[in-house]
This record gives C-alpha cells, structure tokens and sequence, in this order.
C-alpha cells in the first residue's frame, strides 16, 4: 500500500516487473491449506510427486468421491 493515489501505476508496474524477475527463481507449488477451490491444477501443484499415490488411495478408499470438499483428488 501507497499513500499516494498518483504513485499507483508506478508502483504497480514495479511490483509485476519484479515478481516477473522472480518467476525463474521459483519452484511451481501450492500451500495446501492455502487453497480453497481453485481447481485441479492447484491441487497437483500442492500434493507435486504425491499425487498420483493419493489418487491411488482415493480409488481404493473413497472410489464414490463422498469426500470431496476443499481440495478434492478426484478417483479415476
């Protein structure tokens, strides 16, 4: 926050060049309890290598998909 209205743009403009900047530096992941429901992307991003085995599970232990709320793995 800024608390000038006039500095807006260029303090916007800053912030998107740097997170630009910072895009390489960074590792594609969620927080899991960060998430609520932003879709599957999100979700395979949080569980990264873990997913496919939790889809495993979910398949095994819940196949009707009863619980699906929040960050939901889908069973295949």
């Amino acid at each position: 926050m800024w608390e000038n209205p006039a500095d807006s743009e260029k303090n916007i403009r800053w912030n998107r060049e740097c997170c630009e900047a910072l895009r390489p530096c960074l590792v594609s992941s969620a927080y899991s309890n960060y998430l609520s429901d932003e879709g599957e992307t999100q979700v395979r991003e949080a569980y990264g290598p873990n997913y496919q085995r939790l889809v495993a599970l979910k398949n095994k232990y819940d196949p009707a998909n009863l619980f699906r709320m929040n960050h939901n793995i889908k069973p295949s």
